[in-house]
């Protein structure tokens, strides 16, 4: 038996809710400006930058790593640096959530570009913002766009471990993706253009090994997947001992961020289920996001244009600013500890 339908005042009430939420969120995010630190602390940039740098000498998978830490922050809370906080004895961290436990990377560096902060500007630039330079950061030092971020985040004071593990999976199906980046204010376009960060990185087998030989129960490989790329894929991933194994999520250009990673799914070549199915699932991929896959593979140059915009975009959901929150001495703990 259908529910009754809700009275037309009660309607009202819920939209005024909404709306009422949403111009609140804007407002937080009208807070924010590449200019923040101008006058506190003039040379945040060029100090996130030297840092990673040095970083990337020593691994360059730092630069991916830090891209995604910025988007399973934003995710989770907000922009609030919450993914940065170790266990505590009021904080369960969103470190050992399934989709970052050893998974998630770069925190060190975070760390030292903490450091390098508090040395020239002590209790001035937030943990929150460090994430988000350091993801512009890593992506213009790979080759992709630049754009100016956004900063004066405060710094949350609590993490959410539930949260962060409901963040978007590997294995999940295009409609579980879809409505996870929608739930966020994310539309398919973001959510396309984000998945692009995988022009850059590594995956462990364990993300994809179901595709190779029993995806979804069937005791198959994916049928998507290309049969060379499938054969290449077997032996660097065996059925068994290869777990922890890396590989390069772009096979083409694995460290250079362009838009070979739309050529690849065009090629059926996808890494991973989740990237796969914005162009292969049946479930709607053609009337959602498969054209918007064969828009970036086209242009790299309208690729680099929607990056730049969702990376922006990301980082304007639900920021702490002026009194929210608080700025970490360090980013791994709350200040009262």
């Amino acid at each position: 038996m259908a529910s009754p339908s809700p009275a037309p005042a009660t309607l009202l009430a819920v939209c005024a809710l909404l709306a009422a939420m949403a111009l609140f969120q804007g407002a937080r995010a009208q807070q924010l400006s590449p200019a923040y630190y101008d006058e506190s602390c003039p040379h945040v940039y060029d100090t996130v930058r030297r840092v990673i740098q040095e970083a990337r000498t020593a691994d360059p998978r730092i630069l991916a790593n830090l891209v995604r830490l910025q988007f399973h922050d934003c995710f989770v809370n907000g922009c609030d640096g919450s993914l940065l906080l170790d266990d505590g004895p009021a904080i369960s961290s969103e470190k050992n959530a399934a989709p970052n436990n050893n998974s998630a990377r770069g925190f060190p560096v975070v760390d030292d570009i903490k450091a390098a902060l508090e040395s020239a500007c002590p209790g001035v630039v937030s943990c929150a913002d460090i994430v988000a330079l350091a993801a512009e950061v890593s992506v213009e030092l790979a080759g992709g766009p630049y754009w100016r971020v956004l900063l004066g985040r405060r710094d949350g004071t609590t993490a959410n471990f539930d949260a962060a593990d409901n963040l978007p999976s590997p294995t999940d199906a295009l409609n579980v993706l879809r409505q996870k980046f929608a739930d966020v204010g994310l539309d398919d376009t973001d959510f396309v253009a984000l998945q692009g960060a995988h022009t850059i990185g590594r995956a462990q087998c364990r993300f994809f090994q179901d595709r190779l030989d029993n995806f979804a129960g069937t005791g198959q490989p994916d049928p998507t997947l290309d049969g060379a790329y499938l054969s290449a894929l077997r032996q660097s991933c065996p059925a068994t001992g290869a777990d922890a194994r890396l590989n390069n999520l772009d096979p083409a250009t694995p460290d250079a961020f362009d838009n070979s990673y739309y050529h690849n799914l065009l090629r059926n070549r996808g890494l991973l289920r989740s990237d796969q199915v914005m162009l292969s699932a049946p479930e709607g991929a053609a009337a959602s996001t498969a054209p918007i896959v064969e828009r970036f593979a086209a242009s790299q140059a309208d690729f680099f244009r929607s990056f730049a915009t969702t990376m922006i975009k990301m980082g304007n959901i639900a920021p702490l600013t002026g009194s929210m929150g608080e700025v970490r001495r360090n980013c791994r703990v709350v200040n009262r500890s």
